[in-house]
């Protein structure tokens, strides 16, 4: 069994969820992780398709919170991703994607699972300065997403049962890998004011 994992950034241990090709902690705030070839985290609601292979850190934050990374990765093949995950079990999760779409550009993804997995592609990136962040917010979860600016433009808006872990996930469906570094982590505790004033 790995050991727990301590990202300086993240006030709790990080264990390994599926083993990654390989991961490192990059100083105090940075974390890079590669997938295998194949790996997914989806439940096809269409069909029987039923993966959940990615690999990922995660750990549990009590209370409200935003936890934020700047994403960096080469997006080689459809649906490569780098992750920012809600994980309560292989049936009920969240993943807050920056995936390469079947057009060939950057997107911002979102999937909520419970059983089976949605869908939700909101909007094509450029660059390199993609920042994800997830908010506890009570009951419920946030994910906003900034661009290029301080502003964090809400993408979802939804509730999640079963106390999920939080945590960083690397994926490549179709490929043969995807290494994703998450930079500049932040945790920061307390509730978000307002989810639509871009805090």
């Amino acid at each position: 069994m790995t050991a727990a994992v301590t990202l300086p950034a993240v006030p709790v241990p990080l264990r390994v969820l599926n083993s990654p090709v390989s991961w490192s902690v990059d100083g105090d705030d940075a974390l890079t992780i590669t997938s295998g070839a194949g790996t997914d985290l989806f439940a096809d609601p269409g069909g029987p398709g039923r993966f959940c292979d990615a690999p990922a850190l995660v750990g549990r934050l009590g209370g409200d919170f935003t936890l934020s990374a700047r994403i960096r990765t080469d997006l080689m093949s459809t649906y490569d991703a780098g992750v920012l995950l809600l994980y309560a079990g292989d049936d009920l999760w969240a993943k807050f994607c920056l995936e390469l779409s079947p057009q060939g550009r950057p997107t911002i993804v979102t999937v909520v699972n419970r059983g089976v997995s949605d869908d939700c592609n909101s909007i094509g990136v450029t660059g390199d300065d993609v920042r994800l962040r997830v908010s506890r917010v009570g009951a419920a979860f946030a994910f906003h997403v900034a661009t290029g600016t301080d502003f964090w433009h809400l993408v979802r808006y939804f509730a999640l049962d079963g106390d999920p872990e939080i945590g960083f996930l690397a994926q490549s469906p179709t490929g043969r890998g995807c290494t994703v570094r998450f930079e500049e982590v932040r945790y920061t505790p307390g509730r978000l004011s307002d989810l639509r004033n871009g805090e």
